[in-house]
């Protein structure tokens, strides 16, 4: 039995070993359905936006969705109806979202389009696509069991911030809990607005997630992390985190 705190991550083969993949080049950000006809979207390293159209799948174990540039990546995937909103997070962290019917599916060969004017030095580091409109994960019931304290916002952002000179994982940062509509609507290809203000010590963002709430967070070895109380002002600083934060996600309910 898994310990309560903590999630059983050494169940199971871990994905990249079971796709054989290269640890060097290679890492899976996302699962997508290959039967949907909705549109997969893309947003990479380097701030380029692509909605693929759907069902021109080779027959073939592995193929490209994206022609990358060179030093770019594929940094998050998912399936975008007309109706959601595409959200990037930059590490200097700036948000920037918009329609995803701004953004025309094109075929897998073509290579994207720009969906984020990015500042000096800055890259992407979360790409999501969301209902703007959608409930919290827990269709607004109370859990007064909820350590994460994200609440009933319906989308909610997670910026993690800290010093990029330092190791991953041996400075934990602090976080805070905003909701998305406190980020106003801008054009595709734009600049973004402030995520979260930088305190003394930190120069970057180190993780940010975009999703339903209410938000989960993990550390790398799986342990259960507390984030702080929701409903942070957009450009806000965060709260001192008491030990770092691997990955940010929220519950998935089973039938």
């Amino acid at each position: 039995m898994a310990p309560a705190n903590s999630v059983q991550l050494a169940a199971g083969v871990r994905i990249a070993d079971y796709l054989a993949l290269d640890a060097k080049r290679e890492r899976v950000i996302a699962l997508v359905s290959l039967t949907s006809d909705v549109p997969i979207a893309l947003g990479t390293k380097l701030g380029t936006v692509k909605r693929v159209i759907p069902g021109d799948w080779p027959n073939k174990p592995d193929f490209e969705l994206i022609t990358l540039k060179p030093g770019d990546e594929v940094i998050g995937a998912e399936q975008a109806p007309e109706t959601s909103n595409l959200v990037f997070v930059a590490t200097d962290a700036q948000l920037l979202h918009y329609p995803a019917a701004s953004v025309r599916p094109q075929g897998r060969s073509a290579g994207g389009m720009a969906g984020i004017s990015l500042g000096a030095g800055s890259t992407v580091i979360a790409f999501s696509a969301v209902d703007p409109s959608a409930p919290s994960a827990t269709s607004g019931a109370a859990d007064s069991d909820d350590t994460t304290a994200t609440g009933n916002l319906g989308i909610v952002v997670v910026t993690v911030a800290g010093n990029s000179a330092t190791l991953p994982g041996t400075d934990a940062g602090s976080a805070k809990v905003s909701a998305l509509s406190e980020f106003p609507t801008k054009g595709r290809a734009t600049g973004g607005v402030r995520a979260q203000r930088f305190i003394k010590g930190e120069d970057a963002l180190q993780l940010a997630w975009v999703g339903p709430a209410p938000a989960l967070a993990v550390a790398p070895d799986g342990a259960v992390r507390t984030l702080p109380d929701s409903g942070a002002k957009r450009d806000a600083s965060g709260v001192p985190l008491a030990a770092a934060v691997g990955s940010v996600g929220f519950a998935v309910a089973l039938d």
